[in-house]
């Protein structure tokens, strides 16, 4: 099977006063498709709102920018609004069905990248949204008679329900115009997690640190079936040393910050991807295939989704690497070397982490 797995940049689909949505498209970008994997991005500008709407898909939402965002959510089977306070470093999971309108009640823009699954999505690759207003609104799709009847109204009411919403999924509200303020109970806090701000669960000095985060440390990222995330900043020309999910996960890769260069190995040992990274790009990584990545002179700072709640992850290199699990006489062979190379090759191994520093001059 050929694999397409160049890493690539959001395509606009929408543009207003109030923000923009970009998309991955499955038809340029197959691999989606196949790995039934999704990703948007939503930037809200002062003042903009994204109409209430729900997905097909589960996803996780994470703030790139912004300090004063808003959602508010109505999740299936509650008959109650939940608003959030929502700022740079926030992972949100979004639940497939769950209603939500977004809203940046700052001075500044708000980004947000959607990374998530779509097993069951009506285009496999993609997220599709279902409006509730607006003028590709639900709403605005039954007919005057069937609304009037719905909400007990006139016919001239029942037309301004379907219609007076013009605008289409993200609008900019007027200056004045209040929207709902962010819940502060303990529960609601529990429904947002900030990743960057978290203490790592790995740090190695002068390479850089990994944050992971599952359902064990936030129990709401449960309710977006088998997902879980990591956050991942390597210092100046350290690497992230190569890996591979044992689960049949797959990983899916946006670019925050920073350049890099980054390596897939696939079947038969064929490297599938040699390409640069930059700010802005998504990359795939298929069940089992191996990935490494080297950062730039600038560092490279990465957020990473995996279709797993508990991923299991095999490094190729490090002290928890696999070949140091494996007796000498099986590396030996494996690699056709030597006893005495064996020994200098999993000396090296208890030496190094999953992040290896840059070389000393």
């Amino acid at each position: 099977m050929e694999f397409d797995l160049a890493s690539k940049s959001a395509q606009k689909i929408f543009e207003g006063d109030g923000g923009s949505y970009y998309s991955w498209s499955s038809s340029e970008f197959p691999v989606l498709r196949e790995s039934k994997v999704g990703a948007g991005k939503l930037v809200l500008q002062p003042r903009g709102f994204a109409l209430p709407h729900h997905a097909d898909s589960s996803k996780v939402g994470y703030v790139l920018q912004g300090s004063d965002g808003v959602v508010g959510f109505v999740f299936p089977n509650t008959e109650e609004e939940v608003v959030l306070k929502l700022k740079k470093g926030d992972v949100i999971p979004v639940p497939a069905g769950a209603l939500s309108w977004w809203f940046n009640d700052g001075d500044s823009e708000l980004d947000i990248v959607f990374i998530g699954e779509t097993f069951e999505a009506h285009i496999p690759g993609e997220f599709t949204y279902f409006f509730l207003s607006g003028a590709q609104g639900i709403m605005g799709g039954f007919s005057q008679d069937f609304i009037s009847r719905a909400y007990i109204t006139s016919a001239e009411d029942a037309n301004k329900l379907a219609k007076s919403q013009t605008g289409v999924l993200i609008i900019k509200l007027e200056e004045g115009k209040t929207m709902p303020k962010p819940h502060e109970d303990t529960n609601t806090r529990k429904l947002v997690y900030n990743i960057d701000a978290a203490l790592p669960d790995i740090v190695v000095e002068n390479g850089g640190r990994v944050t992971t985060l599952t359902e064990a440390k936030f129990p709401f990222l449960g309710k977006v079936k088998e997902l879980s995330c990591s956050r991942v900043k390597l210092d100046p020309e350290a690497m992230y040393a190569p890996t591979y999910t044992a689960d049949s996960a797959v990983q899916v890769i946006y670019v925050v910050k920073g350049c890099g260069k980054i390596q897939v190995v696939g079947i038969n040992g064929k490297r599938i991807l040699d390409t640069e990274v930059k700010p802005g790009y998504l990359l795939v990584v298929p069940r089992f295939f191996a990935a490494a990545k080297l950062a730039g002179e600038d560092g490279l700072e990465f957020f990473s989704l995996v279709t797993a709640k508990r991923p299991v992850l095999e490094e190729l290199a490090g002290k928890t690497s696999v070949w140091d699990a494996l007796s000498p006489a099986v590396i030996e062979a494996s690699l056709n070397v030597s006893a005495e190379f064996g020994q200098i090759f999993r000396s090296k191994l208890g030496k190094t982490a999953i992040i290896v520093p840059p070389p000393r001059n």
